[in-house]
């Protein structure tokens, strides 16, 4: 993991991996005169999102999943599960997309590595999404996902082993979803939290809001958008319930916290997993070199370092506990 005392080498241009900045290039590149994913219709940014016209490739969908709807806080929230015949445990996936974006099914083979590489069943939410549905919409059925798990879990997979995570927007999800079900269902029993590159200030942290590197996947104008379609009034941003960067932190699950350090999201990792540690929780830290944001879909010896960088966490975890 990340050595504190050497975090300030890995923000050095000169020790990101040649494939990286390739990488990197491209992307620029591509959307330097596309069109901003902030200015377009909604139904023309998801789409471009499910069929890998946009910035994000085309992910596969798996055979193996199953759907499944239980109860919610407005209707039925939608599950998809992947899993193997006897899981040793559960991982509670929560999608990305900046909350208006994005859906269970767009990043199928990452679930099928964790289902066969890890022997766990993976539940992802299709929460739903703004500013159709603005706070506390997605939060609520998130809550409704895991309360739904802690209460079945057993039964479905023969195991009471729960661990949660999710990816941008999807880890600012999952942390408020831990935070909730701690305070609203007095349950401390999540056994890691798979944090990758979360949003943890909906009002924009430091890094966000003076972002000055390119639009390399976000910017400052995009995050701002995202955030004034999830919670459109600037003083609910900053309130714990919405930032859990503000919220109280303890008795939390173990967490790994990572970040590229291309990612105008830096700072919220940093100080999430400063005030994780700080709590009295246990906390990793991995910082990827020239990563941008989304890194892992894009390839390369990053994306490669990332997996395994989640593999060992989950397996020290997965042993630790099972």
């Amino acid at each position: 993991m990340t050595n504190i005392n050497a975090l300030s080498d890995l923000f050095r241009e000169d020790v990101i991996d040649p494939k990286t900045l390739e990488i990197n290039e491209k992307i620029r590149a591509a959307m330097k005169d596309g069109p901003r994913i902030d200015r377009v219709p909604l139904e023309i940014m998801r789409a471009s999102r499910e069929n890998g016209t946009g910035v994000f490739p085309a992910r596969p969908k798996s055979d193996r999943a199953i759907t499944k709807s239980i109860p919610g806080k407005d209707g039925e929230v939608g599950l998809r599960i992947i899993a193997p015949e006897q899981p040793s445990g559960v991982y509670l996936h929560i999608h990305g997309g900046g909350w208006v974006n994005g859906a269970n099914d767009q990043n199928d083979p990452l679930m099928e590595h964790f289902a066969d590489h890890h022997n766990m069943a993976v539940v992802s939410v299709e929460y739903r999404l703004a500013p159709e549905h603005r706070f506390p919409a997605a939060p609520d059925d998130c809550e409704a996902a895991a309360a739904w798990l802690i209460e079945n879990c057993e039964a479905e997979f023969g195991t009471d082993w729960l661990s949660i995570g999710g990816e941008s927007a999807g880890a600012h999800l999952a942390a408020l979803t831990i935070i909730r079900m701690r305070d609203n269902h007095d349950y401390t029993g999540f056994k890691a939290a798979n944090l990758v590159f979360g949003i943890y200030d909906v009002s924009l942290s430091p890094s966000v809001r003076t972002w000055r590197k390119g639009r390399l996947v976000l910017d400052t104008e995009t995050m701002r958008f995202f955030s004034n379609c999830f919670a459109p009034d600037p003083h609910m941003q900053r309130l714990p319930k919405v930032s859990p960067l503000f919220a109280k932190l303890y008795d939390l699950p173990p967490a790994l916290f990572t970040v590229g350090t291309l990612d105008p999201l830096v700072d919220d990792t940093l100080f999430m997993h400063g005030r994780w540690a700080a709590a009295g929780n246990r906390a990793s830290l991995e910082v990827f070199p020239g990563g941008i944001h989304g890194f892992p879909a894009f390839g390369g010896p990053l994306a490669k370092q990332f997996i395994k960088t989640v593999d060992d966490f989950f397996t020290v975890e997965l042993n630790r506990n099972c």
